[in-house]
């Protein structure tokens, strides 16, 4: 199952940044038909406005993607740590690019189910786009929560079902097959059930079929 998602990334690489910010006219459709027209580059910023600009802790991503949305806050973070990891290599060469050999920036390949890093390591953990890709949510939850310390923030944004009829027909009939979704899902009251079980939610919000989120661990 891995495999299949990390190769379903790599093969559409060329257009997974045209997707999420609606580059062209035809991942503007998409996301109207699809997606009711949410925006990715909204929540994006949204997501992104949870972190102070003058952090200066230690931070990770996963996954950090192609970095489309990330690269500009974590370029100007200089007086923090910045770990950005991601399953697939292919889709980590890119973000480098963007990152552009930053000393404070440290990119690896890694699984979000197994973390090799120590526990309580992380100030904040954010992910963007991810846990509706992840094979093993609910270890990508029990390891994101194991490596942030106590107080620390875990900001995230992913699809959720049960809030439109088509986006969940594309997700189970499209995207799951490809491998660019991997099911189980959570609908936003299985979510919530969740994250109370390991935080504080401080801020929560649904746009379409995605949530985004801020929360603290207590």
């Amino acid at each position: 199952m891995k495999d299949k998602v990390k190769d379903a990334y790599e093969s559409s690489k060329n257009i997974y940044d045209d997707v999420l910010t609606q580059s062209n006219i035809f991942s503007r459709l998409y996301i109207k038909l699809f997606w009711n027209g949410t925006d990715d580059n909204v929540i994006a910023k949204k997501v992104l406005s949870y972190i102070p600009n003058d952090f200066n802790g230690d931070l990770l991503d996963v996954p950090v993607g192609t970095a489309v949305f990330t690269n500009n806050k974590w370029i100007s973070l200089n007086n923090a740590h910045i770990t950005c990891l991601d399953y697939s290599q292919d889709i980590l060469e890119q973000a480098k690019i963007r990152l552009n050999g930053q000393k404070h920036i440290q990119c690896i390949q890694g699984d979000v189910g197994n973390l090799q890093m120590d526990d309580e390591t992380f100030d904040i953990v954010l992910s963007m786009n991810g846990f509706h890709a992840f094979p093993d949510k609910i270890k990508a939850f029990q390891e994101t929560w194991r490596v942030l310390k106590p107080g620390g923030d875990f900001i995230a944004c992913f699809y959720i079902k049960g809030k439109s009829k088509r986006t969940d027909w594309l997700v189970k009939n499209v995207l799951s097959k490809k491998g660019w979704f991997t099911p189980p899902f959570q609908t936003e009251e299985e979510l919530r059930d969740i994250l109370e079980k390991f935080y504080q939610i401080i801020d929560i919000h649904v746009d379409g079929s995605m949530v985004y989120f801020h929360c603290r661990k207590r």
